[in-house]
């Protein structure tokens, strides 16, 4: 029996303030690179919790996540999947930044062109592609989710 697929479940989160937006940079593999507040879903979470979370643990900011910008697909290799769960939240205020992963070197207030002149630095194509989704498309309801954690009783099925 062939194994079955399982990509990583990862969420990001495009923060905008009047024209900025705000953007990681960590060291992978001795390399600077610059990413949305991004990381994996854990266990007991929802989907909009580890986003919140995630933003957190990278910037030191708390906020509540408003839209789901898009959900991407990404296959860097044969042997990587991500399915990556984008969502936006505008600040009214910018907020100072202050990492608690010790593995975000600083967190940045980038304009778009900023960040497209980071393009070769970037940590994947879906950093700008969905910063692009989120400058010109239709943004979602989070309602589109139904993001509560929900555990089945030990007899059912999913």
């Amino acid at each position: 029996m062939k194994p079955r697929y399982r990509p990583n479940v990862t969420v990001a989160c495009i923060v905008q303030c009047q024209d900025k937006y705000l953007m990681v940079e960590e060291l992978i593999d001795g390399q600077t690179r610059y990413n949305q507040p991004a990381g994996h879903l854990e266990k007991g979470e929802s989907i909009t919790q580890a986003c919140e979370r995630e933003v957190f643990e990278e910037t030191g900011i708390k906020l509540k996540v408003q839209e789901l910008v898009g959900i991407y697909q990404f296959n860097p290799d044969d042997t990587l999947a991500f399915l990556r769960f984008t969502f936006f939240a505008q600040l009214s205020n910018f907020a100072k930044a202050t990492p608690q992963d010790t593995d975000i070197q600083a967190a940045h207030w980038l304009t778009f062109d900023e960040i497209q002149a980071l393009a070769a630095k970037l940590r994947s194509p879906l950093v700008l592609t969905s910063l692009d989704d989120a400058r010109n498309k239709t943004h979602y309801p989070l309602e589109l989710l139904n993001s509560q954690y929900l555990r089945l009783a030990p007899s059912q099925n999913a």
